[in-house]
């Protein structure tokens, strides 16, 4: 439903709440699924005990979670988060809240630095992207009817495209998390627009399901490969619009030909060392250092790279460098290299482990890093393949390099 602001709409406001605290959640006990199975979790449900299981400690970071996200401190009631304790009494305090003050969001980076950073943008930016989102979309032969998300709320892409957007359309928005892309693809309609990442793309294509006339996609994230865009096309898809940016700049450009360069949105001013800037209508500045190498040309760029070790697995982004120092810190490791698969691989991350010395045999080391693995990292930071020798991979020039999977303990 179409509302003034977009948390007056329950069913939007719940779809960030729950995202956030559900991804809190496996932050805080990877591996350990939330005791309230099933999503949405209705608003009856205890956080604590007896309902998503969280503890005094976990209730105090889930708030604190929120309370970043939202700007509860600015309404000075967010110390109800820690007296009223099912899901639907955060709800009404959240909504209280943002009745006070709605005038910014943070988000969070999905762990460039192990936990992510915090980037605040004010709502006036993210409105207004999701203005020209809906010029956009709006401008073909068929208008999207439905918004039909695999994507998170509670990141900056979903929240402009499964929050604000559908509000702005006057759509509604249905979770297509649940099920499988092929199974997905059964179930959608003319006029859906399928808003998704570059795995969930790529599964889609490997799956072969045919779509119905007039579904859209978007893709975000990352760069969507070509011939995965050339291929979901080939299935049906009316068309896919690919959106670049990232946490600390929400949108940067957008493109509907793979091959062709991203089209900057109008209000960035690209700067040197790879400063970006735009102006408000109130007059504020905002601004940014980019994450990714951009080649300027044509009126448009082109994604060259991440300037960091930050990687894509099934939509999230993940550092290299964070998951090697972990890894690192398990006392049977004495070396370990963590890099992305390659293509013919899968899409998962692999490792390479050096053992200490007092390491149990590989066998038995492979077991008890894989359960630890599985214990204490979300799982798009999980290693699927680790490969077990006594010295780390490098070339003929002593450099390190790639390893084939195949060589795994």
């Amino acid at each position: 439903m179409k509302t003034d602001r977009w948390w007056q709409d329950r069913d939007a406001l719940g779809r960030v709440v729950r995202d956030l605290l559900a991804g809190e959640f496996a932050r805080l006990r990877p591996g350990v699924p939330p005791s309230a199975a099933g999503s949405p979790w209705p608003e009856t449900v205890p956080l604590g005990p007896g309902g998503v299981g969280a503890d005094s400690l976990d209730l105090l970071q889930l708030a604190s979670a929120l309370n970043e996200a939202l700007h509860l401190h600015r309404s000075g009631i967010e110390d109800y988060l820690l007296v009223r304790r099912t899901v639907g009494d955060w709800l009404d305090v959240c909504e209280t809240a943002l009745g006070r003050f709605d005038g910014a969001l943070g988000f969070r980076t999905s762990g460039s630095t192990g936990e992510g950073k915090r980037c605040e943008h004010p709502l006036a930016a993210l409105e207004e992207e999701a203005d020209a989102l809906a010029a956009l979309l709006s401008a073909g032969s068929v208008a999207p009817r439905r918004i039909v998300s695999v994507v998170p709320a509670h990141h900056i892409y979903g929240f402009l495209f499964t929050v604000l957007l559908p509000n702005r359309l006057a759509v509604p928005v249905v979770d297509g998390r649940a099920a499988s892309p092929g199974g997905l693809a059964a179930r959608l309609e003319p006029g859906d627009l399928v808003v998704a990442h570059p795995d969930w793309w790529g599964a889609l294509l490997r799956s072969g399901a045919g779509l119905p006339d007039g579904v859209m996609g978007t893709s975000s994230t990352a760069p969507c490969p070509a011939d995965t865009a050339h291929g979901v096309r080939r299935l049906g898809l009316a068309r896919l619009m690919e959106v670049f940016g990232s946490s600390e700049t929400a949108g940067l450009g957008w493109r509907d030909n793979p091959d062709a360069p991203f089209r900057p949105f109008p209000w960035w001013r690209f700067g040197k060392e790879g400063r970006v800037s735009r102006r408000l209508a109130d007059g504020t500045i905002l601004s940014a250092t980019l994450q990714d190498r951009l080649t300027h040309s044509d009126g448009g760029f082109r994604p060259g790279g991440r300037l960091d070790t930050v990687v894509q697995v099934g939509g999230v982004n993940v550092s290299l460098a964070a998951v090697q120092a972990h890894l690192a810190g398990h006392p049977d490791v004495e070396a370990v290299v963590v890099r992305l698969m390659r293509p013919e691989e899968g899409t998962r991350l692999k490792a390479f482990v050096v053992p200490a010395c007092n390491a149990p045999p590989q066998e038995d080391l492979c077991r008890r890093l894989t359960d630890w693995i599985e214990a204490t990292l979300p799982a798009p930071q999980r290693p699927r393949a680790l490969a077990i020798g006594p010295a780390l991979p490098v070339n003929d020039m002593g450099k390190p390099c790639d390893w084939p999977v195949a060589s795994q303990g």
